[in-house]
């Protein structure tokens, strides 16, 4: 079975119409090559983590909440310090705008300039450029948003904070139970991206038995009813929607005017709460898959996310945990470390810790983020539409396979 796609699910790519491009810049935030707030006069020589991330260009929304949620991580796990045994983290960041090799070139220069530490991919393209930097350099990369199944295993140095496409396909099957000799459709553009999650879910809900098929769409279609109509006469028991683009609320509803909803479970990916608006009449309709949303969990690390985004003026969101968890992960690997890149890296294989999502596992085996994920409905408040929880999957039941070093 295929266990390497590249690109994120379902409707997350949403974002990259309608989402306003953001500046970590909020207040409370630290200032790029300032570290995270601690006194200047901290006691020994920073640590120097170089923060590569999409601050600009079409995924600055998803760049915005992990840097966000780093802010917050960070003082979380340093008690609000900012500083590991009294040396000050501080973060260089560069933007690469979403382009691997503007990323590629911020990463070297910034590892010259001596930071150990990289993080902060929210592009898969980015992070599958820079993690065999990370190898050929010694140093330890956390990537963030990127979901591509091949960050996993790609090498001993690099490690991931968010979820990946395997975890995501893997909750939309939870919502068929056994998948054995069910359905499944794919409704996706005829493009890479669409290609890619076909790819994914036929790998993943095909190898359990399902019989998947696809009715691809092309990205420059504006009649979206003779696409509908074949998804309801191919009765699927259910229809995994992957799009991307700016018609997304012209697919959904020309969905809903076809009764597709009416025979058939059909489930996408949670995107970020500036996209809920856009599923229209039928949002109450739709079974979510998410790895994150405001609600869904609640524990110490939650509540200090959400306090620590508070202080920002900013609010929980899908990206928020993965620049959490970053932040944890950087301070444990630098209090178990004392800054040798070797012993960062045996730090984190196998820690298990507490996020916002709850437990969290570091697979030594191969570095995967093992973790909870989330089934979810949208439902009406007001003239709004709030996800509300479903369901929470257990890290087992959404593990995906090993997948060994290069």
């Amino acid at each position: 079975m295929s266990k390497r796609w590249s690109l994120a699910l379902a409707s997350a790519m949403i974002t990259l119409s309608v989402a306003a491009c953001g500046s970590p810049g909020q207040p409370g935030a630290p200032a790029a090559g300032n570290g995270t707030g601690a006194a200047s006069g901290a006691a020994g020589a920073s640590y120097k983590v170089g923060l590569v991330y999409s601050k600009s260009g079409p995924l600055a929304s998803y760049g915005q909440q992990y840097r966000q949620g780093l802010t917050a991580g960070i003082a979380y796990a340093t008690q609000g310090t900012g500083a590991v045994a009294g040396r000050p983290i501080q973060i260089t960041e560069q933007d690469d705008a979403g382009d691997p090799a503007k990323a590629v070139a911020s990463a070297t220069d910034l590892i010259g300039q001596g930071n150990t530490i990289i993080a902060g991919s929210t592009s898969s393209g980015v992070a599958l450029q820079v993690a065999p930097l990370a190898k050929d350099n010694k140093v330890l990369f956390i990537s963030g948003p990127a979901a591509a199944d091949a960050v996993t295993g790609a090498n001993r140095y690099t490690f991931r904070s968010g979820r990946q496409t395997y975890q995501d396909v893997a909750t939309a099957g939870s919502m068929l139970g056994d998948v054995k000799g069910k359905k499944v459709t794919v409704l996706a553009q005829d493009s890479a991206f669409g290609k890619a999650n076909v790819s994914a879910v036929t790998a993943v809900l095909g190898a359990k038995g399902a019989t998947v098929s696809a009715v691809e769409v092309p990205s420059a279609a504006t009649d979206l009813t003779p696409f509908a109509t074949k998804v309801k006469g191919s009765a699927p028991d259910l229809l995994f929607v992957a799009w991307a683009g700016a018609n997304a609320t012209a697919m959904w509803t020309t969905l809903g005017q076809q009764g597709v909803f009416d025979s058939t479970k059909v489930v996408t990916g949670l995107d970020i709460k500036a996209t809920h608006a856009l599923f229209g009449e039928v949002a109450t309709k739709i079974n979510f898959l998410s790895h994150f949303f405001e609600g869904a969990a609640d524990n110490a690390a939650y509540q200090a996310l959400d306090a620590g985004l508070k202080k920002q003026s900013a609010t929980v969101d899908l990206f928020t945990n993965d620049g959490f968890v970053a932040g944890q992960m950087i301070v444990h690997a630098l209090e178990s470390s004392g800054g040798d890149v070797d012993k960062m890296v045996t730090a984190l294989e196998g820690w298990t810790f507490e996020g916002p999502k709850g437990s969290l596992e570091i697979r030594a085996e191969d570095h995967a983020l093992l973790q909870p994920m989330f089934t979810a409905t949208l439902k009406k408040d007001g003239s709004n539409v709030v996800p509300q929880l479903v369901d929470t999957l257990d890290a087992a039941t959404v593990a995906p396979p090993v997948t060994p070093f290069k």
